[in-house]
């Protein structure tokens, strides 16, 4: 019997129930919706889950289409999910955790005594690290962003070679490889020697059909190619970025984008003009390296030294 919360499955069975983490102003228990996927077979141990940020969708929808396809006589493993990591800022559709006004992917590996988002952490953390590899479903928030997968504990860690092929196994096309700030489950993870990676899918407010039909086919791969599925997978090369430049602007307005996202993008090309609402150009704002066009904001009016867009640098093929 493989257990996580109130969900209990035998081999060859699939649960679903609770996983219990504190409770709300009124005193009624919070429970994150969990699912345990238990194999007819042994095999290697996959944590996946969705939501740790309350805005960003694309996981959650990935894990609605998933799991309905997945028949438990035909896995050898275990797959334990959490489908809603950041349970009150996902009831309000905002980013932070409203509670204690914090983002849940910097609170790893959490403690259990701490705040709301520091508890929550614990007992997700405590699941993962009981799995072979984790696979931490994001998105861009709700500004706009290419597919892509970040491996975040670094290029000097001992896990980051397997980081990175858990990266390209799944397979978004492009791969952040930059360490990342401290608290994320894709920094935590690996320190416990679990390879652990951090698909973003898109950006967009709600949730976009492309980006979650690409994480489904991601934790395809990764099933096919780690043994979980008799399917097979043969990983493709994947656009790598070890580097990632954000541009503010130097002036408010409204923004005109001259790259598209995916664009490569040469020194000195144009990203975007910043103009007053007439039209007159305020600014012109230019890329200080090659790369790749990746991120932008939705909204086109800026305050003075506010995010317009990132670019993707130092790229090669991995």
């Amino acid at each position: 019997m493989t257990s996580l919360g109130t969900a209990t499955a035998a081999p060859g069975e699939i649960d679903t129930g609770r996983l219990f983490v504190g409770e709300t102003r009124d005193g009624t228990e919070i429970g994150l919706p969990v699912a345990v996927i238990n194999g007819a077979d042994s095999g290697k141990t996959l944590y996946l889950q969705a939501a740790s940020d309350g805005d960003e969708l694309n996981g959650v929808g990935v894990i609605r289409r998933l799991v309905p396809q997945l028949d438990p006589d035909d896995i050898a493993g275990t797959i334990l999910v959490v489908g809603i990591v950041n349970y009150h800022a996902f009831q309000v559709a905002e980013h932070r955790n409203p509670i204690d006004d914090t983002k849940m992917n910097r609170t790893y590996p959490g403690d259990e005594t701490g705040t709301s988002s520091e508890r929550i952490a614990a007992a997700t953390f405590d699941a993962a690290t009981r799995a072979d590899l984790v696979v931490d479903l994001h998105q861009g928030s709700t500004s706009r962003m290419i597919e892509e997968c970040r491996v975040r504990c670094g290029p000097r860690h001992r896990l980051h070679d397997d980081c990175l092929e858990l990266a390209k196994v799944f397979g978004c096309g492009h791969i952040l490889d930059q360490k990342g700030p401290d608290g994320q489950l894709a920094r935590a993870g690996p320190d416990e020697g679990v390879p652990t990676i951090d698909p973003e899918l898109g950006g967009c407010v709600g949730w976009d059909d492309h980006a979650i039909e690409t994480g489904v086919q991601g934790v395809k791969n990764v099933l096919a190619y780690y043994g979980f599925t008799e399917a097979t997978h043969v990983p493709e090369a994947q656009t790598r970025a070890s580097g990632f430049e954000q541009y503010g602007s130097p002036a408010g307005g409204l923004v005109t984008f001259h790259a598209e996202l995916g664009d490569r993008v040469s020194r000195n090309d144009l990203l975007f003009e910043v103009t007053d609402v007439f039209g007159r150009t305020k600014a012109e704002i230019t890329a200080d390296s090659s790369g790749i066009f990746w991120r932008a904001r939705r909204l086109p009016q800026v305050a003075t030294g506010e995010y317009v867009c990132s670019v993707g640098t130092q790229l090669d093929t991995y």
